[in-house]
């Protein structure tokens, strides 16, 4: 089972950029599907990107395409979230998980908040 600490959240203004790591645990991590997820005050928690074991397979939410950069380095145990062009409608915790899909498994960390201003 593959644990996950999320960091390098902060604030931002929009058109700029943040980079989240993931740091996971769990001898399972270099062969599990990763994701990222994030929830938006008062709203449910929604798919973001995912990348498969070795990176070469990537999926991003519509709202994201073009726009942020899921990669992983399974030596460093770390996924990460390169986030561009930021919009205020990408405030949110943001969380990492392996996943199945689009769906997350497991239980989910203490998450990464990101904030972005107008």
């Amino acid at each position: 089972q593959v644990q996950a600490v999320e960091s390098g959240g902060g604030s931002a203004q929009a058109g700029g950029s943040l980079r989240l790591s993931c740091a996971a645990s769990g001898r399972t991590f270099s062969m599990s599907a990763m994701g990222w997820f994030r929830q938006a005050p008062g709203k449910a928690r929604d798919f973001v990107a995912a990348i498969n074991w070795s990176g070469s397979i990537v999926n991003y939410a519509d709202s994201v395409k073009g726009r942020f950069t899921i990669s992983r380095d399974n030596a460093k145990n770390t996924v990460y979230l390169q986030m561009n062009s930021l919009k205020p409608e990408d405030t949110a915790v943001y969380y990492c998980a392996a996943v199945s899909g689009t769906t997350a498994l497991g239980s989910w960390g203490q998450g990464t908040q990101v904030i972005v201003s107008p």
